[in-house]
């Protein structure tokens, strides 16, 4: 099975801008380059990978494009750009001009205020993103699952691709209200997701067989506009190799799905169809809808096709300093 990687990252320590990793985490505080990453996917079957941005600098977005121009595996890249600068519209419109540019990544995850980017300072960087066909990468918390929502709403042609599902809060074992939230955001049919860094969401050690839930969920929401994503190498400081955790996601996207067509509301009551977004009984509630389309499989290239198609973009995450990006 050929899979394309929607979210891995290249680092240099002590290059300009660099905050994170630091010395606390040591697994990853160590150069990560595309020779590094050749490495990690031997014996796999990775049709390319999507670069996604580490740093809340400029200056590790140029550096990225630079580095990744001529390395074929490298299908796209998800940049950073301050969109709150008086500058930001000029500086997203010479980076669109990079072939390798699919999207930016302002970092919403370290910000305090959840809802941070609904500020109307900040749409006229939107609205060059739209512009020149760019998708908003939003690495997040659940808690900022609302301001995602209207940000959906507000800008229905621009293409949002949630990181890490949300990163819900599995090592507490807590899925509501992540599991509603998500479920909502599956109705807007500009939004993507990732299947992505969930094992750094579980305390250390714990088996990867407590993600079920949250995978399958995932899955059953987002069906074909769900991506992988291996986080490689963040990826490393759950214990996983690449590998691990691309088995991983087969395993859990295979199991226990349930009989083909039979797809039951979560109200328990009414039967429905395959692909049924809401409930025909009384509860009018959102469906539980089983997946037509496997998370991993023969996708589009990111570098070619209609600029909405976000399981074909390039999409990287935004990471605080200190937090796992």
């Amino acid at each position: 099975m050929r899979v394309y990687d929607s979210h891995v990252h290249c680092w240099r320590i002590g290059n300009p801008g660099h905050a994170w990793p630091d010395a606390a985490w040591p697994l990853l505080y160590r150069d990560f380059g595309p020779t590094d990453l050749q490495a990690a996917i031997a014996g796999t079957d990775i049709a390319g990978v999507v670069v996604v941005q580490s740093q809340p600098d400029g200056r590790d977005t140029d550096w990225l494009l630079e580095r990744t121009a001529d390395i074929a595996l490298v299908s796209a890249v998800v940049g950073w750009v301050d969109l709150a600068s008086a500058a930001a519209s000029a500086r997203i419109s010479r980076l669109a001009q990079h072939p390798k540019l699919r999207g930016l990544r302002p970092m919403l995850q370290g910000m305090d205020a959840a809802d941070w980017i609904l500020q109307r300072e900040l749409e006229p960087a939107l609205q060059t993103m739209l512009k020149h066909g760019l998708r908003f990468d939003a690495l997040i918390q659940p808690r900022h699952l609302p301001a995602i929502m209207e940000l959906a709403r507000r800008w229905p042609a621009l293409p949002i691709v949630i990181d890490h599902g949300a990163k819900p809060n599995i090592a507490a074992g807590k899925i509501e209200p992540w599991r509603s939230q998500i479920a909502e955001l599956g109705l807007f049919p500009n939004i993507w997701c990732k299947l992505s860094g969930l094992r750094t969401e579980q305390t250390l050690g714990a088996p990867a067989a407590q993600l079920e839930p949250y995978v399958r969920h995932l899955v059953e929401t987002f069906q074909d506009r769900l991506m992988w994503g291996s986080d490689w190498p963040v990826l490393l400081h759950a214990r996983d190799r690449y590998s691990d955790w691309l088995q991983t996601s087969i395993e859990l996207r295979n199991a226990g799905w349930g009989e083909p067509g039979v797809v039951t509301c979560r109200c328990g009551v009414q039967v429905l169809r395959p692909g049924l977004r809401r409930c025909r009984g009384r509860c009018s509630g959102l469906s539980i809808v089983r997946p037509t389309i496997p998370v991993l499989s023969d996708a589009p290239r990111p570098d070619v096709g209609p600029p909405n198609r976000l399981i074909i973009s390039s999409s990287r995450p935004t990471k605080g300093a200190g937090d796992v990006r």
